[in-house]
């Protein structure tokens, strides 16, 4: 049995614990473990590497992937798709995991459809994954924006400025709603939520200076962006010295927190045991109940909504 490793699209905290935890499964198994570099540019070039146990000694507690990742643009075309699954085909792979995000899986779905076993492992610092309640990378990535963020906040408080502050997020609000619930933000934009009603925002400000807050503080996601021209926006209108900070790439760096590296290490194992138990072209995901799975067209096809517990907190917890 000859298994392919890739990672794919952008990089999350965890990703390395999860390659670790496929390594030494595989190779529990008797298997023969190949990682294939840069994601499915690597594929498609057949740039790959022998794994062994120690090609994954001291890596669980690194950021990033030791297997690099991209974005390929041909592998969303029929001629690169079909060149993918011929060179899995000529490198021997009974099978192959990908992790990483929605683009990435829809890239090993079209491998399915063209008789490449594959499973997926959810790796994103998005969590916009339908099929999943958590992704790995998430709960790095909102620790570290979290801490970014209440250093700030000192600043914005002793200045006594408005902060808008954006965080990665170009579809999904999830960083920037746990980032707004943990630091004591008093407005959070997402896109899932965002209405465009910038007075409103100025209303809030004001408000809050009326009743003696000398300081303000809203969490702005990637995919509302224009946080600098907000920032001027709300300091010709309210008077109030206003600043606007995004964290960008910070939040896809650092060692994985203690909860990434278990739930990537539970991910990766059972993508192993999948194989192992002959269910192939699925997804692993995680629900309350733990660690489940998915048929990887059925995974693709579900949707993700918005819950609306914390963001109607936001409200009462401003005041």
């Amino acid at each position: 049995m000859t298994i392919g490793i890739l990672t794919s699209g952008g990089d999350a905290p965890g990703m390395n614990a999860a390659i670790r935890a496929i390594v030494r499964a595989g190779l529990y198994h008797g298997w023969r473990v190949v990682g294939i570099n840069r994601g499915y540019v690597g594929l498609m070039s057949g740039d790959t590497r022998e794994m062994t146990s120690t090609s994954v000694s001291e890596i669980i507690g690194r950021g990033g992937t030791i297997l690099y990742t991209a974005r390929s643009e041909e592998m969303m075309s029929l001629g690169g798709q079909a060149r993918a699954a011929a060179n899995c085909r000529e490198m021997g792979l009974d099978a192959l995991i990908v992790i990483g995000g929605d683009g990435s899986f829809r890239g090993a779905r079209a491998l399915a459809d063209l008789g490449i076993p594959v499973i997926g492992v959810p790796g994103t610092i998005d969590l916009d994954i339908p099929c999943t309640d958590y992704t790995i990378g998430f709960d790095t990535a909102v620790n570290t924006a979290m801490e970014a963020i209440d250093k700030i906040r000192d600043t914005s408080s002793s200045h006594e400025r408005c902060s808008i502050v954006e965080v990665m997020g170009r579809s999904a609000g999830y960083i920037a709603l746990y980032c707004a619930i943990s630091t004591g933000a008093e407005d959070v934009l997402m896109p899932e939520r965002w209405h465009g009603d910038e007075q409103e925002l100025i209303r809030n400000v004001l408000e809050r200076r009326n009743l003696g807050k000398k300081h303000s503080l809203i969490i702005n996601a990637e995919g509302v962006g224009h946080s600098e021209e907000l920032a001027k926006k709300i300091e010709a209108a309210t008077g109030v010295e206003s600043r606007a900070t995004i964290l960008g790439y910070l939040q896809r760096g650092g060692s994985p927190t203690c909860r990434d590296r278990i739930m990537a290490t539970l991910m990766g194992g059972r993508a192993v045991d999948l194989i192992a138990e002959g269910k192939l072209n699925r997804v692993v995901a995680y629900r309350k109940d733990g660690i489940v799975d998915y048929e990887i067209h059925e995974a693709l096809e579900m949707k993700k909504e918005m819950g609306n517990v914390l963001y109607s907190m936001m409200p009462m917890l401003r005041q």
